[in-house]
């Protein structure tokens, strides 16, 4: 018996034409992802099912000459997941990461998607991702701001003028019908003003560029971290207004008495309890820490400080009813998130749908029937 087995082929500028930069769209993908995490309906990488992915990690040395050695954000992970509900389908994001690229003409980082058969494990697509990538992440504050930023809210404060915040305000402004100004931070001017241009041109907004980051953090009543992962910032309490709603998508620290007096709502509190346990496995839970967006946290609640991870609250529950989300327009909000793959399969699979029924992408042949069976 012959079974032939092809997959759909989606270069950047397909993902483009089947959806990918509609901000709307990637929200109400990311805030249908979300539900089935709290639901349980998703599996990942490790023993947890909720591993970030696996990453090849270069020496420092090598007696190999053509064997990379470290460098700054030099890496390749593989991110796989399968997704449940209405997308019931496996896949993996696979990137390769260099900051020397640039120089080269090319993004940081290099991504790419594979959509597989849950039962049969046959591919289904293989797209470009680093559109997917970036308007996943900027989609996922999006549905942050949807439920819990106040809709007053005429101020939204950009701290780290780079892609991913491009795609972050692209989703965020999506939610705040109020919003009449950002005002753009980066330690380099040039990068906030580039920024800003771009603002005004895409979105019709407005704002300001300035390298104080006292100022551009006291303005904000919404704020969107996506600074360097190289130099993180440190944001102190005092400049932080009543009511804002601080949307985390890099890392960032502040004093403890931010953390202890902020409501955090976490993307998904198992994927941060699986960093802690990968963090205690590793013998230097510090150093773990160090590496991850939500490791001031951990620290604090290592301390006893605030309140451990299982009695929080993932977005998900908020968004389902189960769980209160913003309580007041007083209260000061913080939603944490750290990136995962099933947001990348989810979208992914629903961007294949649609170049399915538009006739967008090439069919590619695996097989026409497979040599060993």
């Amino acid at each position: 018996m012959s079974h032939k087995t092809e997959f759909l082929y989606l270069s950047e500028q397909d993902t483009i034409k089947a959806g990918v930069l509609d901000a709307v769209k990637c929200i109400d993908n990311a805030e249908e992802v979300f539900t089935l995490l709290s639901k349980g309906d998703y599996l990942m990488g490790g023993s947890n099912h909720n591993s970030h992915g696996l990453g090849i990690v270069f020496p420092k040395e090598s007696p190999f000459p053509n064997m990379p050695v470290a460098g700054p954000d030099r890496r390749f992970v593989a991110m796989p997941a399968y997704l449940g509900g209405r997308f019931d389908v496996c896949g993996n994001k696979w990137y390769g990461s260099n900051a020397e690229n640039p120089k080269k003409g090319l993004p940081r980082s290099v991504l790419t998607v594979t959509l597989n058969d849950k039962d049969t494990g046959e591919p289904l697509s293989f797209m470009s991702a680093n559109l997917l990538s970036a308007a996943r992440t900027g989609a996922v504050p999006g549905v942050a701001a949807r439920h819990l930023a106040r809709k007053d809210s005429e101020v939204v404060t950009v701290l780290g003028c780079g892609q991913i915040n491009r795609s972050c305000l692209r989703s965020i402004l999506t939610q705040l019908p109020n919003a009449k100004k950002i005002v753009c931070y980066d330690i380099f001017e040039e990068a906030g003003k580039k920024f800003l241009g771009w603002a005004k041109e895409e979105l019709g907004i407005d704002g300001i560029v300035t390298t104080d980051l006292e100022e551009a953090v006291r303005a904000g009543e919404v704020i969107t971290v996506a600074a360097s992962r190289l130099k993180p910032l440190y944001i102190k309490d005092e400049w932080l207004q009543e009511g804002v709603t601080l949307l985390i998508t890099g890392p960032m620290q502040s004093d403890d008495s931010f953390w202890m007096n902020t409501k955090l709502i976490y993307d998904n509190v198992r994927l941060h309890e699986a960093y802690v346990q990968e963090a205690v496995e590793s013998g230097d839970k510090a150093a773990s820490y160090a590496s991850v967006i939500g490791g001031p946290i951990y620290t604090l609640i290592d301390d006893g400080k605030i309140r451990p991870l299982v009695e929080s609250t993932s977005i998900g529950e908020v968004i389902l009813g189960e769980k209160e989300g913003r309580a007041d327009s007083k209260e000061r909000v913080t939603f944490v998130a750290c990136g995962m793959a099933t947001f990348d399969v989810g979208l992914g699979y629903d961007l294949y749908q649609t170049a399915l029924k538009e006739g967008i992408g090439q069919k590619l042949v695996l097989w026409d029937d497979p040599y060993q069976k």
